[in-house]
């Protein structure tokens, strides 16, 4: 997505340079409504980005009603300029109560599944698909056809399901439910708007299945085994410069299998479970 742009009917975006997951360099920011509105992503913590989101978000202002700025989720590449920017602003921050604990940024309205966001013509659904972040939020307009995904997919790099706050099964359900909409574009944190969205679901999940039988296999091949000396075998097909990251998914990956009882962890080491 170019900069800043006019992405279909009233949504515009703004990408902003973030310290985010390299390939990705930007973090995606959305306006969403065409009377009241609300800004998406207030991620940039970097003070010449601030001054040009800052801009971004007040020329929007001379249109439209700013309601407030919407979290997707708690981590760094999509908060940093949440405080600085409801200041700037005079607006509230509103988020889901998971993303809400986890940050020193005040948060004004607690949004939960079900929600609805009236904003002029525009009824943006809220859904809570957690997985990548406890309170990680979507946000659907089922007339436009759009969903605003946050870290749900990316159109460059990839997704990680940290093992300590993630939850890779819940992730994977929650693809599987947004391949159920209806949508013509998908609107994710980082690259390019997506269109006809439900395949990239489909491929993620496809994706992690498929990770999952590698893993499988390595298990029957070496386990018990430390997480470590299974990364090889289980990620053969990736550069080696990528293994610091693939061992977090791979944790991730564990954690499902133990949890739905193909794994077993004794201290350090991981095996096949008997009924595997």
């Amino acid at each position: 997505m170019s900069r800043a742009s006019t992405i279909v009917a009233s949504i515009e975006g703004f990408a902003a340079r973030t310290p985010t997951l390299p390939p990705a360099t930007d973090t995606n920011s959305y306006v969403l409504g065409d009377g009241a509105a609300v800004l998406v992503e207030p991620a940039t913590p970097y003070e010449d980005e601030q001054a040009a989101w800052l801009d971004w978000a007040r020329g929007v202002g001379r249109s439209r009603r700013l309601e407030a700025i919407v979290l997707t989720h708690h981590h760094p590449d999509h908060v940093g300029g949440a405080e600085a920017f409801a200041r700037a602003l005079g607006v509230p921050i509103w988020a889901h109560h998971e993303t809400a604990r986890r940050l020193e940024v005040p948060v004004e309205r607690h949004l939960d599944e079900g929600d609805v966001l009236v904003l002029g013509s525009e009824r943006w659904e809220v859904l809570h698909t957690p997985g990548h972040a406890p309170g990680h939020l979507c946000f659907v307009e089922r007339r436009l056809r759009v969903a605003v995904v946050g870290d749900m997919v990316a159109s460059v790099g990839t997704i990680l399901i940290d093992p300590i706050e993630g939850d890779l099964g819940r992730y994977m359900r929650e693809l599987e439910r947004l391949a159920g909409f209806e949508l013509d574009l998908a609107l994710p944190a980082h690259g390019a708007p997506i269109h006809g969205p439900r395949a990239l679901f489909e491929h993620y999940v496809r994706h992690r299945r498929a990770r999952e039988a590698k893993i499988l296999d390595a298990l029957r091949k070496l386990g018990p085994a430390p997480s470590l000396e299974l990364l090889p075998t289980a990620y053969d097909d990736v550069p080696q410069a990528v293994w610091p990251v693939a061992a977090l998914s791979l944790e991730a990956h564990l954690l499902e299998l133990e949890r739905t009882g193909r794994a077993l962890r004794i201290d350090e080491d991981w095996l096949l479970a008997p009924s595997a």
